[in-house]
């Protein structure tokens, strides 16, 4: 194998700042080096691995439709991607699906319905609401709807059309709203801003907002959705539906697919208007069934209530032994963990040693997003690797 890291440096541009660590396997919430070590994984590759890794039944799909059919385009039928279709429409309030690739994909792609929807049936309007500190995505549509200025300033002048307020604040939203609004977009808790979480009538405020003035809700559900937060989506938990949602990351268990849905009245797409050349294949389609039936009939959202409660409990319990923390925040299997100073990334660096894998989303928060079927065992043993860190951290 050699020394990887040493080869990536000649060869691969220097875009991430990886972990000095490089993994050959996994299994279930594990992961190996290639020295054999041990760790729980606690990121899943950023909210991916929904089932964990090397999944026995996720696996064989995988190997049975890439010896039956991969890809044939969007030029022809393929029976998976209709049945996922299928089964996310059929476990949603939206209507219908266009697939892509990732979540910035299908960022892209909501933002162009919406900017379609808005010209034909709002006077032209093209401009959509976004919030500080959100994350859609690095194209430059989706990040130009990302109101963090460090993602998009060394890009030059962005696309127009974003207006950004304050995050969970209704009254910003409506001060912003004007005859060129055709969209507002958010995600239910910011994942990337620092495991945000609004206010419990936030979204329900918005959605009557934009019933009031005939403009679309877009719930980036990247992040929150498949399950994460211990429902199928996470607006189901606000008592609303999105006129868009956009999917990604979990829904192919590891598998790049991402996914647009829309309320019948805005999926005003027509042949041409867009498109996507893997988009929906049938590996990524199959793939994607999968997941999203285990979800449903698996008794994987039950686990992802339970453990979420226990994470909940745990990372409360290190509040109250530890000054180093602040709070914790988050619903499901995302949650923060929010430090009084700017040592998040020590806390990571630390637990990686002691065999932990957690994400260190900003200076003072460390981010947990285990697979959503980690056990009761790997959530006390994650949650006592951070108790010993951040012991560690406290006595110099």
């Amino acid at each position: 194998m050699g020394n990887i890291p040493a080869r990536e440096a000649v060869v691969h541009m220097t875009t991430y700042r990886r972990q000095p660590l490089t993994l050959v396997r996994g299994q279930g919430t594990r992961v190996f080096d290639d020295e054999g070590r041990s760790y729980l994984d606690f990121i899943a590759g950023i909210a991916v691995d929904a089932l964990g890794h090397a999944h026995p039944g996720l696996t064989e799909v995988i190997a049975k439709q890439a010896g039956t059919l991969i890809q044939v385009s969007n030029l022809f039928y393929t029976e998976p991607q209709i049945e996922l279709a299928e089964l996310l429409v059929g476990n949603s309030a939206l209507d219908r699906v266009f697939f892509c690739n990732s979540g910035a994909e299908a960022n892209e792609a909501a933002i162009k319905m919406a900017r379609k929807w808005g010209i034909l049936n709002r006077n032209g309007a093209y401009e959509i609401i976004a919030t500080h500190n959100g994350f859609h995505g690095r194209t430059l549509g989706s990040v130009a709807a990302t109101g963090t200025p460090r993602y998009r300033d060394p890009f030059g002048p962005m696309i127009p059309g974003f207006i950004f307020v304050d995050y969970d604040d209704v009254d910003a939203i409506k001060a912003a709203t004007t005859e060129h609004t055709a969209a507002i977009l958010l995600e239910p808790i910011q994942g990337e801003g620092g495991v945000n979480v609004p206010a419990p009538d936030y979204l329900k405020r918005v959605r009557e907002w934009c019933d009031q003035q005939g403009i679309l809700l877009i719930l980036d559900e990247v992040q929150t959705g498949t399950g994460r937060t211990g429902t199928m989506w996470a607006y189901e938990q606000a008592g609303i539906e999105p006129d868009i949602m956009t999917l990604a990351k979990g829904l192919g268990g590891g598998v790049p697919i991402g996914a647009m849905l829309a309320k019948e009245a805005c999926a005003i797409f027509e042949p041409g208007d867009h498109g996507s050349t893997f988009g929906g294949n049938a590996l990524s389609s199959a793939a994607g069934a999968y997941v999203v039936r285990q979800l449903v009939e698996g008794g994987v959202l039950q686990n992802v209530q339970a453990r979420g409660e226990q994470l909940e409990k745990r990372l409360a319990g290190l509040e109250d032994r530890s000054p180093l923390v602040a709070g914790q925040r988050g619903v499901g299997l995302l949650r923060g963990l929010v430090f009084a100073s700017d040592i998040a990334p020590d806390v990571a660096t630390k637990a990686m040693a002691h065999g932990l894998l957690v994400n260190p989303v900003r200076p003072n928060v460390v981010r947990f997003l285990p697979p959503l079927n980690v056990s009761a065992e790997e959530i006390d043993e994650a949650i006592d690797i951070i108790d010993a860190v951040l012991t560690e951290i406290a006595a110099g």
